[in-house]
């Protein structure tokens, strides 16, 4: 490889990565909810933009396929901030895949694993984007796949994965590059229903840190790309609420069909009342300074955190929160 020339490849070999994931396929309902295999076209269509998505004969990749890209997007975000070159073909380690995303590590699992790669190439996404400037903007319709190509590199005797390299999209590699992707909590992968998943990934993608975010459920419905009927999807819906099992936030549906979601933070200062003292928001300029003090990890899921800890520590009075906040992630990286 010529001195100063982009790397053939990537080799994943970050160990606990931060997980992170794309804004677009947070937004759109690209992956399938289905436990079975989901052969029909998906046609979406959301302010302007227009997405197909077309399986292959083993169906749509699922939203638990999207751990490996997910596994991917994080390893290479953790070399970007790292300062490290990087590639849009990848050769990661089967089993550190299955660890990071909470999977058994059984023969089974690596079936599995190897079906999700099939679903994943097999997959096509046709959409409208919008180029050029405001006042002579140019609409360009293209197509792709979730991944370009994957091929297993090793085996061991029985014929199990060790190796394998992946070519992501260009459309997901660019997307790395712009850092266009945002923090998930670790739990995420430990969520089994794909319904509680999606509705982290909205939750994660439209409410962040605000204190709140509401969403009609027939809009949610459509945005979640379930293929219920709305009746069961509200009834799954209230399920999921009762059971509060999503890591971040806490979700409740209130009179109207509406979905609250608000960050647990946010809800703990709730649950003391309006009395409670509540922490002023942060500047932009504490932000900057915390993620000098904490590269690679997301300041607002940072701040989210403290301000849990200091709810559970009695909610001390702080003449300075964003000194404050700053010592705290000094001491949290030290």
């Amino acid at each position: 490889m010529a001195v100063g020339a982009p790397p053939d490849f990537f080799a994943c070999d970050i160990f606990d990565a931060v997980p992170k994931d794309d804004l677009a396929s947070m937004e759109h309902p690209l992956f399938s909810l289905s436990t079975r295999p989901d052969r029909q076209v998906l046609s979406y269509a959301h302010r302007g933009t227009r997405i197909e998505v077309v399986p292959s004969v083993k169906g749509r990749a699922t939203i638990h396929d999207k751990d490996i890209l997910i596994y991917c997007t994080s390893q290479l975000m953790s070399a970007l901030n790292a300062g490290r070159d990087v590639a849009r073909t990848l050769h990661l380690t089967a089993h550190d895949l299955l660890l990071a995303t909470r999977r058994e590590t059984s023969g089974d699992a690596y079936r599995r694993l190897r079906e999700a790669f099939e679903r994943l190439a097999g997959t096509r996404i046709t959409t409208n984007l919008v180029t050029g400037p405001p006042e002579d903007p140019v609409e360009v319709t293209r197509g792709f796949g979730l991944i370009e190509d994957w091929e297993i590199v090793r085996r061991t005797r029985g014929g199990r994965m060790v190796q394998v390299r992946v070519t992501l999209s260009e459309w997901l590699y660019r997307a790395v590059l712009a850092k266009s992707v945002l923090t998930l909590s670790r739990d995420y992968f430990g969520l089994r229903r794909p319904l509680e998943r999606r509705l982290y990934e909205l939750a994660r993608k439209h409410c962040g840190r605000q204190q709140d975010w509401r969403i009609g459920l027939a809009t949610l419905h459509a945005k979640s790309g379930s293929g219920s009927p709305l009746r069961v999807f509200r009834a799954m819906v209230r399920q999921i609420c009762t059971e509060d099992r999503l890591p971040d936030y806490v979700l409740a549906v209130e009179e109207g069909d509406v979905l609250l979601v608000r960050p647990r933070a946010a809800a703990a200062l709730l649950e003391d009342g309006p009395g409670a003292p509540v922490l002023p928001p942060l500047s932009p300029a504490i932000h900057d300074r915390a993620r000098a003090m904490a590269p690679g990890l997301d300041v607002h899921a940072l701040e989210a955190e403290w301000r849990g800890v200091w709810a559970r520590s009695g909610r001390p009075l702080l003449r300075n929160p964003g000194a404050a906040f700053l010592g705290w992630v000094k001491k949290r990286e030290a």
